[in-house]
């Protein structure tokens, strides 16, 4: 097979294993050169043939990279991705809920634009952000983000201290509040209130509720956004990540897409 993309990962966890396996079902021209984690001398199972573990993003440019994909939580994402554009790669961020720090986001902009690469920002649970984004051209009034999951998905997050998640009988609103504070409290849970808040309005205009529901099997998004465009209305239930309840399926599927966009000659 001829490789048209090479990639480094960073993150070996569920969502970064996910992607490795479907990039590899798909036979896209794709090849995975190194996985960056916190200890290269800890082996790691499930690794493509030939992948080299690296822990220092100096040794990152000597990976032949040309694209890096972060999976491995908002802490690794400024460190990097300050080394992949360092070695004019572009990035692209799983771990949105970073972006609630404006400098970040700033500083990073500023670093893809001196290198002439790309900061990318993958759905990750949703579809439709292009439609979120295109309406953007005109004044939006206002963007709505309801998540919806399994009380159970909430366990081991803020939302135990604000609800007796073991004891629901219904869907319950356990915090509303903007797109920076949801993506801030809820960072494994609300990741998506960055995407639709930067394909929006913006982190502070973009308002967030967040559900626990002790009869969801799936996860559930809402979206509802109005301004000149007209009205949108866009509703996504996706299966959990079998090996991480808090993360959508959705979110490496928009992944491997992503990527198979860079070196597919048809892309929609």
């Amino acid at each position: 097979m001829s490789v048209n993309e090479t990639i480094c990962l960073v993150g070996w966890g569920a969502i970064g294993t996910r992607l490795a396996q479907l990039l590899r079902q798909t036979g896209a021209p794709v090849r995975i050169a190194a996985v960056a984690v916190r200890d290269a001398q800890t082996p790691r199972d499930g690794l493509p043939e030939g992948v080299a573990l690296i822990d220092s993003p100096e040794a990152l440019a000597a990976t032949g990279a040309s694209l890096v994909v972060e999976a491995a939580g908002r802490g690794s994402v400024g460190i990097w991705g300050r080394a992949a554009f360092a070695a004019e790669m572009d990035y692209a961020v799983s771990s949105t809920s970073a972006f609630v720090d404006e400098a970040l986001l700033a500083e990073l902009l500023s670093l893809a634009r001196a290198k002439g690469r790309q900061l990318l920002i993958p759905p990750g649970a949703l579809g439709g952000i292009d439609a979120l984004a295109a309406a953007g051209r005109l004044p939006i009034a206002s963007v709505e983000h309801r998540i919806v999951k399994p009380a159970q998905a909430w366990k081991g997050t803020p939302a135990a201290d604000l609800v007796d998640l073991d004891a629901l009988s219904g869907p319950t609103v356990f915090f509303s509040a903007s797109a920076r504070e949801a993506a801030d409290a809820f960072p494994q849970n609300a990741n998506v209130a960055v995407i639709t808040a930067l394909a929006g309005i913006g982190l502070d205009r973009t308002r967030i509720s967040l559900v626990a529901d002790p009869d969801a099997m799936l996860n559930r998004h809402e979206i509802r956004a109005e301004g000149d465009f007209g009205k949108m209305d866009l509703t996504f239930e996706n299966r959990p990540l079998a090996t991480n309840p808090k993360s959508s399926e959705m979110t490496a599927l928009n992944l491997a897409r992503l990527i198979e966009s860079r070196v597919n000659p048809l892309v929609l």
